[in-house]
C-alpha cells in the first residue's frame, strides 16, 4: 500500500449528500503519472478503485472496501483561436462551475446555459450533462482518457463518445475510461439559447433585451439559486431522477387524465416527459421520511436534511419511483450513481 493513501477515511466530505460512509483506501491524485501510479498499485494488490470527481452524482449505501481515488487535476488553457471559434482545454479536477465563469472572463460563449451545475469537468462528459436547452455534446471539441485495461491514452472525437440523453461511452463503460481532459469548441461571438421560457422571462425583468453570454449565467444562476437547495447548505445530488422518454401512446394516455402533462416531443416521435411534474402529481413534493426527503421547492431533488443515510434516500426513492410507475405507467430511472 502507498504511503500516499489514507485508511478508513470518511467520504461525507467528498459527496454532495453529505452521507457519512467510510473508504477502506482513499487517495487524490494530481497528474496522470499520479493516476497511473495509483491504479498500478491497486492493480498489483488486487484492490478494487472507485474514481470520483466532485461527488455530485453519487449515492452512497455502505462503506466503499476500495481505494477511492479522487482527481483533483487542475488546469485550464486555449488551444486554439481563430479570432472567432476558440478551443479551450480544462483538466478533470476542475470544479465546473468556476470553469464555466472562467470562459466567460475570457469573453467566450457556449457554457453559460450551463451555469452553476456541480461537479467537475472530468466528470461532465460521463453524464452529458445538460441544461436550458444545452448539452455537453453541443460544446464538445474532444477529451483525453485513460484505458484502465492497456494503461494508453487515447483521444476521444464527439462521435467516439457516444452522448446520448443523460448519457455517453464512458458511463455504458464506467470502469474501463477514466477521463484526463476534456476540451471544448468555444465562440466569441453569442449565439444565445434561449429556448427556455424562463431565461427570456428572468432577463426581461432584468431589462435585457440583448444578452451577453454573462448575462444568460447570471440568469441562469438566479433562476437555479431560486429552484435548487445548495448542497453546502442542504446535501442534494440535483435532479435524482432523469426525465422519461415515452412512446406517443402512452403520452397520450397520460394527457386524457392530466391535461396539463408537461411533455416535449422528440425527433423519433416518441415524448420526454417531465419528471418533476409527474413526482409532483403524485403529492410527493415536501415529503419527508425522518431525514430523507423530497425538496419543498423541486420534487425532481432529493435531500439529506442532516443524518440520512444512502439507503434511506435510496429507499425513499424506490417507493416514488413505485408510484410513478403504478400511477402513470411511466418508469423513472435514477440519475446518480448507486455504491
Amino acid at each position: 500500500m502507498s504511503e500516499q493513501w489514507q485508511q478508513q477515511v470518511s467520504l461525507k466530505p467528498y459527496n454532495t449528500f453529505g452521507i457519512d460512509v467510510k473508504a477502506r483506501y482513499f487517495t487524490e491524485v494530481h497528474s496522470d503519472d499520479e493516476v497511473r501510479g495509483a491504479l498500478a498499485l491497486a492493480g498489483k494488490q488486487g484492490i478494487p478503485v472507485l474514481v470520483i470527481g466532485g461527488g455530485s452524482n453519487l449515492l452512497l449505501t455502505a462503506d466503499i472496501q476500495a481505494l477511492v481515488l479522487r482527481m483533483a487535476s487542475r488546469g485550464l488553457r486555449i488551444l486554439s483561436d481563430d479570432g472567432e471559434r476558440v478551443v479551450v482545454e480544462a483538466e478533470a479536477g476542475e470544479p465546473w462551475h468556476p470553469f464555466v465563469q472562467w470562459s466567460l472572463s475570457q469573453g467566450l460563449a457556449g457554457l453559460e446555459n450551463l451555469s452553476l451545475i456541480p461537479g467537475t469537468v472530468g466528470a461532465a462528459p460521463m453524464q452529458n450533462i445538460g441544461a436550458y436547452g444545452v448539452e455537453i455534446k453541443d460544446v464538445f471539441a474532444g477529451l483525453t482518457a485513460l484505458d484502465r485495461q492497456t494503461g494508453e491514452l487515447r483521444d476521444f472525437s464527439l462521435e467516439e463518445c457516444g452522448f446520448a440523453y443523460r448519457d455517453s461511452l464512458f458511463k455504458r463503460n464506467s470502469g474501463r475510461w477514466l477521463i484526463l481532459r476534456v476540451r471544448f469548441a468555444l465562440s466569441r461571438v453569442m449565439h444565445a439559447h434561449l429556448e427556455y421560457g424562463p431565461v427570456r422571462q428572468r432577463l426581461r425583468e432584468q431589462g435585457v433585451d440583448q444578452p451577453t453570454a454573462q448575462n444568460v449565467s447570471d440568469a441562469i444562476c438566479s433562476i437555479r439559486r431560486e429552484k435548487l437547495p445548495d448542497p453546502v447548505e442542504l446535501g442534494n445530488a440535483g435532479s435524482f431522477f432523469k426525465n422519461p422518454v415515452v412512446a406517443a401512446v402512452l403520452a397520450d394516455s397520460i394527457r386524457l387524465q392530466h391535461p396539463g402533462l408537461v411533455a416535449y416531443p422528440q425527433a423519433d416521435g416518441q415524448f420526454k416527459l417531465a419528471a418533476g411534474w409527474l413526482i409532483e402529481q403524485a403529492g410527493w413534493k415536501g415529503h419527508r421520511e425522518g431525514d430523507a426527503g423530497v425538496h419543498r421547492l423541486q420534487s425532481l431533488v432529493l435531500v439529506n436534511y442532516g443524518q440520512a443515510t444512502g439507503l434511506q434516500l435510496h429507499q425513499l426513492a424506490q417507493k416514488i419511483q413505485a408510484d410513478i410507475l403504478e400511477r402513470f405507467g411511466v418508469e423513472l430511472e435514477m440519475e446518480p450513481n448507486l455504491y
